[in-house]
């Protein structure tokens, strides 16, 4: 503490380093960047398919899209190899404190999801309950038996918290990779 001619009381900061204000998939693509700087494993987030429609030019070198849509739904976010393996997943957030809601997951991505574990690939979710601060790795063959028994009329809406309690992986937040999900893919998945 320094004392300055004017006696000020000192500032206490208390710092928060939970999440340091990112999203999940940029805490992902962060985490992603450091595996592939230390030749871990290359994963990148896959573009989504766009076709532009109209482009104004209100100076020769400022081009700007006006109009675009989605060529193809998009299958996951992210895809790559890790040890000689494919791997596949997409990245879902939920603020409930009870489940994660089936409706945040798409029918082309379940399918997808499928396809690549059927196939023999590592296939799963990366889910952040916001409430608490907690992210889980689902794997696929989960999320397949809640997604095969969910029933419009009477059933199944969503995968409760305590399914992801005692079946899914909790994933450890730091700061060098920030999601070190690949920790629980070697552990858990290989």
């Amino acid at each position: 503490m320094i004392n300055y001619p004017i006696k000020r009381k000192p500032q206490i900061k208390s710092t928060n380093y939970a999440n340091l204000g990112m999203t999940l998939e940029s805490d992902i693509e962060a985490s992603n960047t450091y595996y592939l700087n230390h030749n871990i494993a290359v994963i990148h987030k896959k573009p989504t398919p766009v076709q532009v429609v109209n482009v104004s030019y209100p100076a020769r070198n400022k081009a700007k899209i006006t109009e675009a849509y989605y060529k193809t739904p998009s299958t996951t976010d992210f895809n790559g190899i890790f040890q000689g393996k494919y791997i596949d997943f997409d990245a879902k957030e939920t603020n409930s404190k009870t489940s994660m809601p089936l409706k945040n997951v798409h029918p082309h991505q379940i399918e997808h999801l499928r396809s690549v574990y059927t196939h023999g690939g590592i296939a799963f979710l990366i889910v952040h309950f916001k409430p608490y601060n907690e992210y889980y790795l689902l794997k696929a063959d989960i999320l397949l038996d809640f997604w095969d028994t969910q029933d419009e009329e009477k059933g199944r809406k969503s995968i409760p918290y305590d399914t992801f309690k005692n079946k899914a992986y909790l994933i450890p937040f730091g700061y060098q990779p920030r999601l070190d999900y690949l920790k629980v893919v070697k552990e858990k998945l290989l």
